[in-house]
This record gives structure tokens, C-alpha cells and sequence, in this order.
């Protein structure tokens, strides 16, 4: 290897990941996800440990920077920080979460046989234990796992058995194989490579297995607000948002209305210092069965603690739904951190958590389970409401603010993982957002309609609910990702002992 060569070559990993983001916005490239990691496990073939750590960091910091820059936005724009802070905030973060990955790397590098199945099994568990790493440790954060690359590939089809992270690593498995080939004669990577082919192919020439059945209809009504961050919390543009957000609720005639996360920026008993009578107006407007209003607010006192919260209103009792999985930073201060966010002015903070396993929002026959924002990012919390298939929910609703990033690829990105994780119960997904993607999402994850991002607007349209469980939903909601863990770890385990049984084995 020529000394200018070993120079560029973490560069060219870092290409590399940088054109794997592409797979995550624009999911009729999911091609490009197999092929750049096939790519950088060629190089990791020829090298060396720590060389192999290096290029992996270089290629991960790339796509989580690239995957994840508008969390500049939030910290410059909306928080404060000077722009060459919030620049290096993200570079950090992109850089620490590579390091699972870089890790691997090394052990895949220490540890591989130069055998076309065995490394590409080694490969892929060590992939899919990075991918767990960066998606659960310190509450995770599992924007572009791998998996969600697939939403519209065939492959796809297999998420309502594996899910997210199983997919992640069948395309580390088959990037792995594929770089094997390159050691082979022009025939015999035809022969090696009609395997692969036929795992990618397969799935589409049965079709999607319906683990679920239709259940009742309800018609909807979703809002998206569009009011712009740096307004949302200012006292003097707060009447005309909430006078908006009340009147198009009071008007839809929709058997379920959804608004977005913290549509209403305020606690219930401070509405009446911006809008006097508010609270007592909605709660008189969806006191009946016919109707039933699901929108976001904080709730809680001081002595209490506060919360980010959702507030179904229909019948009495008035549902409350509390955020569980909370954003670092935004919603709760990690420890040791609280310099760091005293530097910003988001008015968010030290929130409490709720129950996992929170109750479905009864509408009609149907049983509606909402999640807010991000956390629709964690199917394996989102399975613990389907242990019980008689109490389970029949459709799923994100309301959300991505306000915070702008007009950016996040918003994109957020809908394909609400698109996966009907996918991976078969559930519709009714998604009501401030500025976007405000959808409707059937239970095989198609949008079947849409409002134009950043536009003030309602949504209105029909979703037929779902019963039954597929096989994600029944064994993550029992085990969570212990047996994807548990096999990633049998896998690795299995071929060290055959590299063991190998060296042992007489000449």
C-alpha cells in the first residue's frame, strides 16, 4: 500500500458513510446501504486491527454527522450556543457513538478466518452488538440504525419478524459476504454471490406475510401547527396559536382529531393568564363518546414534577399518556452536564418520566397508543404495550416537534422510522407534527396521505385499525432485545471456538 494511499484511505471511508445517509432520506437508494458497507469491510479484509478501528471511526463519524448535522440547528439557532460549539457538539457526539463501531472493527479484524461465511456471521453480530451499544446504552440514540435504511426495500418485508436492528444486521451479513467475493475468480463470485441475491429477492417473490387483521374504521383529523420554534414559547405570537389550535380542533366533525406535540405550550392552569375559559371550552367540546381529541401539553407542579405529556379527551376520565424515553439535554440534564446546558436557552428540562407500559386511548372500538417524538425510534419499548394481544393497540399515533431542526432531512428521516414501526407491528400510525411530516401511515408502512411540510394545515382521512401480533411484537414485547443480543453473542462465541478448534487440529 503506496504511503499516499494509506493517507486517503480514511478519507475515502469517510465518503463512504457520508453516501450511506443518502439510503436514509432518499429509501429508493437502500442499494447504497449493502454496498458502502461492503465496501469499507473490503478494507477492514486487508487491515490490521487498529488500522480497521481507525478506517470504522472514520466511516462512522461521517454518517452520524451527516445523518444527524441539523442537531446543530437545536443548539445554535434555538439554544444559543455559538455556531463553532454547536458545530463541535455534534462532531463529538458523531465521534464518541462511532467508537462502538470502531470497536468492532478491530475485533472483526482480530478475529476473522478468511472462511466467506464465517466472517461475514462474525461481521454482522459484531454490527449488530455496535448497533445495540450506540441504541440503548446511556438511553441511546438510534438515529440512522441501519435497518431503517430498508423501509422500502425488499427486504423490508421481514422487519414484522426481526425488526430495525435484525435488518441492520442481515445487511451487515450480506455486505460482509459481499466483500469476501473479491478474493474469488470471476466464476466463483457469481456461484458465492447467487446466495445473497436470493436472501434479498426472496422475500418480495412471496410477499409480506399479514400477521394481523383489519379491525374497525375511524375517521381523523390531524393538525400540523407550523409555528415556528423561536414563536412558539413568546407571549405576545402565544393567543393566536392557541386560538388556532382550539378552533381547528372544536371544528372537525373527524371521529379522532391528533395535534402535535405541545400544541398547547402551557400548563392547563396557566392557559387562563393567555386565553381565558380555554381548558374549560375543550374539555366541554370533546365531553361526549362521539368525539375524541388526543393533543400534547406539559403537565405537573412543582412539588410533582413536570412532564411531557398527551391529554385524550372524550369520555371521562381524561386520558393522560406521560413521555417516557426522554432527549439528553432537552428534557432531562445527564449528569455532569448541567454547564453545558446553562450555556443554552432552550426553556425544556428535568422532566419526569412515565410508564412503559401505558394504556391505549380508547376511541370507539379502537385502542389508540400514542408516543411522543422520538420515541417512536425504540420498537422494543413501544412492544412492551403488546403483551397482552387482548389489550394491545390497534393503531399507534406520534405527535411530534421537529420544529427544532428546521427544514431539514430530519424530517424525512423521522417519518421512515414511524413508517418502520408499523412495518414491525402492523399497526397504521397516525403521525401529527408542527412542522412535518404531519401522515397517515397504513399498517404495511405506505403513506397513504400527507401534508406538505412546513405548511399550517389539517389532515383528514380514514384508518382502519389492526388486531393480532406479528412475531416482533410478540417476542421484543416478552424479551425486549436480549435475544438479539443473546445471538450476537452465540454467533461470536461459536466462531471463536471454531478458530480455536482450527489452531488445536493436528497439521
Amino acid at each position: 500500500m503506496s504511503l499516499a494511499w494509506r493517507r486517503a484511505e480514511p478519507l475515502v471511508c469517510a465518503a463512504l458513510g457520508t453516501l450511506l445517509t443518502v439510503a436514509f432520506v432518499h429509501t429508493s437508494a437502500w442499494a447504497l446501504a449493502p454496498l458502502t458497507i461492503a465496501l469499507l469491510v473490503w478494507r477492514l479484509n486487508q487491515a490490521a486491527p487498529g488500522r480497521a478501528a481507525l478506517l470504522a471511526w472514520c466511516f462512522g463519524t461521517a454518517w452520524l454527522c451527516t445523518g444527524t448535522w441539523w442537531l446543530f440547528i437545536s443548539l445554535h439557532r434555538y439554544g444559543g450556543l455559538p455556531a463553532w460549539m454547536a458545530a463541535l457538539a455534534v462532531l463529538a457526539l458523531a465521534a464518541a457513538l462511532s467508537l462502538y463501531m470502531a470497536l468492532a472493527a478491530a475485533l472483526y479484524a482480530r478475529w476473522r478466518r478468511g472462511r466467506v461465511l464465517g466472517d461475514a456471521a462474525l461481521f454482522a453480530a459484531l454490527w449488530l452488538l455496535a448497533e445495540l451499544a450506540r441504541g440503548v446504552i446511556f438511553t441511546g440514540f438510534p438515529w440512522v440504525a441501519g435497518g431503517y435504511a430498508l423501509v422500502d426495500a425488499p427486504l423490508a418485508l421481514l422487519a414484522p419478524w426481526i425488526g430495525a436492528y435484525g435488518l441492520g444486521a442481515l445487511i451487515a451479513f450480506s455486505a460482509a459476504w459481499l466483500a469476501a467475493l473479491t478474493c474469488k475468480t470471476p466464476a466463483q463470485r457469481a456461484w458465492w454471490a447467487t446466495p445473497v441475491l436470493l436472501a434479498w429477492l426472496t422475500p418480495a417473490a412471496f410477499g409480506p406475510v399479514s400477521f394481523t387483521q383489519p379491525s374497525g374504521t375511524l375517521s381523523v383529523s390531524l393538525l400540523q401547527s407550523n409555528v415556528a420554534q423561536d414563536e412558539k414559547f413568546a407571549a405576545e405570537r402565544m393567543p393566536a396559536a392557541l386560538l388556532w389550535a382550539a378552533q381547528t380542533m372544536s371544528a372537525s366533525r373527524a371521529d379522532l382529531v391528533v395535534a402535535p406535540e405541545t400544541i398547547i405550550p402551557l400548563l392547563p392552569e396557566q392557559l387562563e393568564q393567555f386565553a381565558p375559559g380555554y381548558w374549560p371550552a375543550l374539555l366541554e367540546r370533546f365531553a361526549g363518546p362521539a368525539q375524541a381529541a388526543l393533543f400534547g401539553l406539559p403537565l405537573g407542579d412543582y412539588e410533582r414534577g413536570y412532564s411531557n405529556s398527551v391529554v385524550g379527551l372524550s369520555s371521562a376520565p381524561i386520558y393522560r399518556y406521560d413521555k417516557v424515553h426522554l432527549v439528553p439535554f432537552g428534557e432531562f440534564i445527564p449528569t455532569g452536564f448541567r454547564w453545558f446546558t446553562e450555556l443554552m436557552r432552550i426553556p425544556l428540562g428535568d422532566f419526569q418520566r412515565g410508564v412503559l407500559d401505558a394504556p391505549s386511548f380508547k376511541v370507539k372500538d379502537e385502542r389508540v397508543a400514542p408516543n411522543i417524538c422520538y420515541e417512536d425510534l425504540f420498537g422494543e419499548e413501544l412492544a412492551v404495550r403488546f403483551a397482552n394481544a387482548a389489550t394491545a393497540p390497534t393503531l399507534m399515533a406520534n405527535v411530534s416537534n421537529i420544529g427544532w431542526f428546521g427544514d431539514t432531512i430530519a424530517i424525512a428521516q423521522h417519518l421512515n422510522i414511524s413508517r418502520f414501526r408499523a412495518l414491525e407491528f402492523q399497526r397504521p400510525m397516525l403521525r401529527a407534527t408542527n412542522t412535518g411530516a404531519t401522515a397517515i401511515v397504513d399498517h404495511r408502512g405506505v403513506v397513504i396521505a400527507m401534508l406538505a411540510p412546513h405548511t399550517r394545515g389539517t389532515l383528514e382521512g380514514n384508518v382502519q385499525g389492526r388486531t393480532g401480533l406479528t412475531p416482533f411484537a410478540w417476542w421484543a414485547s416478552r424479551w425486549g432485545l436480549w435475544p438479539l443480543l443473546w445471538l450476537a453473542l452465540g454467533v461470536i462465541a461459536f466462531s471463536l471456538w471454531r478458530a480455536q478448534a482450527a489452531r488445536a487440529a493436528p497439521p
